[in-house]
């Protein structure tokens, strides 16, 4: 495939065929996020001639590859009848495929019903990376997520009735100095009242400078220190009431590697981050330069 560059995948996406089936993000106005402003990445959905010409190339490796994820940045704002369209084709070509996968931003879902969603998962669709960043509304309001919590927990549910699973990601720090507390304890009750399967944290990181964050913060936007990202992350895994959700906090931008199932582990990953905290040195960290977006 005659990738549009830069390609972004979730980590456990990496043994993965990448069908880049949109090119940019359709929304693409979240004062965190760079991955989707350079002049190539315009939003714009990928001709299907162009889609089944990439899998028909594919073809001669179908006993290798198992999963696919649908790039880039939110695919799942295809119709129902395009997404259907570009499943039926993966079946056809790749029969052997278990996992169909994308990004989903919680508008995307607005206008599908769950009777949808469920005919989708028949076809393969089985699993949602659902950004949610944070459950606190002032902090989506000050990102410009364009999101609520009312929002991000209505698609998630919708996501879970049509028999499908969601990966939910949140981004530790992102409420800056200012609204860290609200940010944790609101991401919690989100967290709480969806019970994802999946569940990971990420450090929010500025690759290209603070200043469109800052805007939406009127100029008032202070990064967490790496201390501050630990008591975040420790108020944020201490008010989850979760009944059975694989928690990962081993994304590359993270300083503290955390793994887990949530409620199960729950006083371990407290006392893994209390040693952090209270005794440097304790728990191995990622250096500096061992961090990246």
């Amino acid at each position: 495939m005659q990738y549009i560059e830069p390609i972004f995948r979730p980590p456990s996406e990496a043994k993965s065929l990448i069908l880049q089936v949109t090119n940019g993000c359709s929304w693409n106005n979240c004062t965190f996020c760079d991955m989707y402003t350079a002049p190539q990445k315009k939003f714009k959905p990928t001709a299907i001639e162009e889609i089944e010409k990439v899998l028909k190339q594919a073809q001669p490796y179908q006993h290798q590859i198992k999963r696919i994820f649908l790039a880039d940045g939110d695919a799942m704002t295809l119709s129902v009848r395009r997404l259907t369209e570009l499943l039926k084709l993966i079946k056809e070509y790749l029969p052997n495929v278990q996992r169909v996968s994308s990004y989903c931003l919680p508008r995307n879902l607005k206008n599908k019903s769950i009777e949808d969603l469920a005919s989708l998962k028949e076809l393969g669709l089985t699993l949602m990376y659902v950004g949610c960043e944070s459950g606190d509304d002032l902090v989506l309001e000050k990102i410009k997520k364009g999101e609520t919590y009312d929002s991000s927990l209505s698609a998630l549910k919708k996501i879970k009735a049509a028999g499908m699973k969601s990966s939910v990601m949140i981004l530790n720090g992102m409420g800056g100095q200012q609204l860290s507390e609200q940010h944790a304890i609101n991401s919690a009750k989100l967290m709480n009242a969806a019970q994802p399967e999946y569940l990971s944290t990420l450090v929010v990181s500025f690759p290209m400078g603070l200043e469109r964050t800052q805007e939406g913060f009127d100029q008032q936007f202070t990064p967490l220190n790496q201390a501050d990202l630990f008591k975040e992350i420790r108020l944020l895994i201490d008010n989850l009431q979760l009944d059975k959700t694989i928690f990962r906090s081993d994304h590359a931008s993270n300083y503290l590697v955390l793994k887990g199932v949530l409620g199960k582990d729950k006083g371990s990953l407290l006392q893994k981050i209390d040693d952090a905290i209270h005794r440097p040195g304790s728990i191995p960290l990622r250096e500096e330069w061992q961090r990246g977006l």
